[in-house]
């Protein structure tokens, strides 16, 4: 009996069946949150290059006119969405998951700069107009005018929120936001004690004419 048992010992000690599904079961838990959190990185970081497409996209088109109405600008922030496809712009309840902002962000003779107009998708987005801004540092200032003074500049901002599928209860709703500083592209006006050519996109109830060549477009309007 002490020998039988001696062998059924030894023989559990090397027995090496159902190994494998051990393993397996231990290793499961671990290769489902890598796969998970790979296909939420990856969506994450292709929304990240849209909300940046967006934002210079915005920008890039308001920054071609001297002037704009609330008509004309309305449908470039309606257009602007569209550059978030295929992902959605609308949650399931109906709200919007995009805001987009666009302002201009003028200085005066001492580079001081303050808000002129600004425009958003959202009813509470835009900023306040003279709000006192603090330019970006990648805004490098000229050598002839070391204090950006008198300058105007296009300021596009977008926000985005996005809800992971499987890794809410984890992250819950991430905002994703990126901005532009983009000079205008037609000299409109030299404002007095100003020696530097002057840039501006005017916010105006209706007109939307220019007095220069817009470049992109290589068109007078």
């Amino acid at each position: 009996m002490i020998a039988g048992l001696s062998f059924r010992v030894r023989h559990l000690w090397t027995d090496a069946r159902g190994v494998a599904a051990t393993e397996f079961a231990i290793i499961v838990p671990f290769m489902l949150v890598l796969y998970v959190g790979g296909v939420e990185l990856g969506n994450g970081l292709a929304m990240k290059v849209k909300v940046s497409a967006t934002a210079h996209s915005v920008g890039d088109m308001v920054s071609q006119n001297t002037q704009v109405s609330p008509a004309r600008m309305q449908a470039i922030l309606g257009a602007a969405k569209a550059i978030m496809a295929p992902y959605p712009v609308t949650g399931s309840n109906g709200t919007s998951l995009i805001t987009i902002t666009v302002s201009e962000v003028s200085t005066d003779s001492s580079g001081n700069a303050t808000v002129q107009w600004s425009q958003s998708t959202s009813s509470n987005g835009a900023r306040p107009i003279n709000q006192p801004m603090t330019l970006s540092s990648f805004t490098a200032p000229d050598p002839k005018n070391p204090n950006n003074a008198n300058i105007s500049l296009i300021l596009s901002e977008v926000s985005y929120d996005y809800t992971p599928n499987l890794g809410y209860t984890i992250s819950g709703t991430v905002k994703m936001t990126d901005s532009y500083y983009l000079f205008p592209r037609c000299s409109t006006n030299s404002p007095a004690n100003s020696s530097f050519p002057y840039y501006d996109v005017k916010y105006t109830p209706t007109s939307t004419t220019c007095t220069c060549v817009q470049h992109l477009q290589l068109k007078t309007c």
